[in-house]
């Protein structure tokens, strides 16, 4: 086996581990879709048109919780060393962590993602849609949420630098995602939504693993 796809398995297999994983993630993500209706009201004419943006936020959040650890723990036990002087480049070892966060974390929340919408009042013939705009926003948030973990790497309070690193960069594709299902409940084409929302996660994909790689070597120094 490759020693990309051992430290891609190594990384799944710690996603998973230590506090239950992405279930903490789509936990987060089911209280957020809950506490909602408490406030605004149970009434589906209300809720209905702001389920789309609603539940973007809320996905948007829900991705935050486990970056703080993506560097941070292979930073305190020296494995970061040892990945950094292995056969792999840093860049592809902060690649297969934003990508393993993403299978790990992001797929789960993709996928509940819908049922909150629907729980909100998103017309089901969305669902669908809702699926593949939460694929794609969280492929953008697992890389974008790599460079933001890297960058607050040996920070005393990692996950509040995060968040303010990375909760700007995540509005655009709250904006894309949540004007894609906005565009289809109004009847008009999603595509260009999409597309951009597309672009957004390729540009991140290809540029973040640059950046973080940097910012790593920058905390090794």
């Amino acid at each position: 086996m490759s020693a990309a796809a051992l430290l891609f398995r190594r990384e799944l297999a710690l996603s998973w581990g230590g506090g239950g994983g992405p279930l903490v993630a789509v936990g987060f993500l089911a209280t957020l879709t809950t506490l909602i209706p408490l406030a605004a009201g149970a009434d589906p004419t209300r809720l209905a048109p702001l389920a789309a943006a609603v539940a973007w936020v809320a996905l948007a959040l829900a991705s935050l919780l486990s970056l703080e650890r993506l560097f941070e723990r292979d930073h305190e036990d020296g494995a970061l060393d040892l990945l950094a002087l292995g056969p792999l480049p840093l860049e592809a070892v902060c690649a297969l962590k934003a990508l393993a966060h993403w299978v790990g974390t992001g797929l789960p929340l993709a996928l509940a993602a819908p049922v909150a919408a629907l729980a909100l009042g998103l017309a089901p013939s969305l669902a669908p849609l809702a699926l593949v705009a939460g694929l794609l926003g969280g492929l953008g948030f697992s890389f974008i949420g790599a460079l933001g973990a890297a960058l607050a790497l040996g920070a005393r309070r990692g996950g509040l630098l995060i968040a303010a690193v990375v909760l700007p960069l995540f509005i655009p594709p709250v904006i894309f995602g949540g004007g894609a299902l906005a565009r289809a409940a109004d009847g008009q084409s999603p595509l260009q939504a999409l597309a951009l929302l597309a672009a957004y996660a390729l540009f991140a994909a290809a540029v973040s693993p640059l950046a973080a790689a940097a910012a790593v070597r920058n905390a090794q120094s």
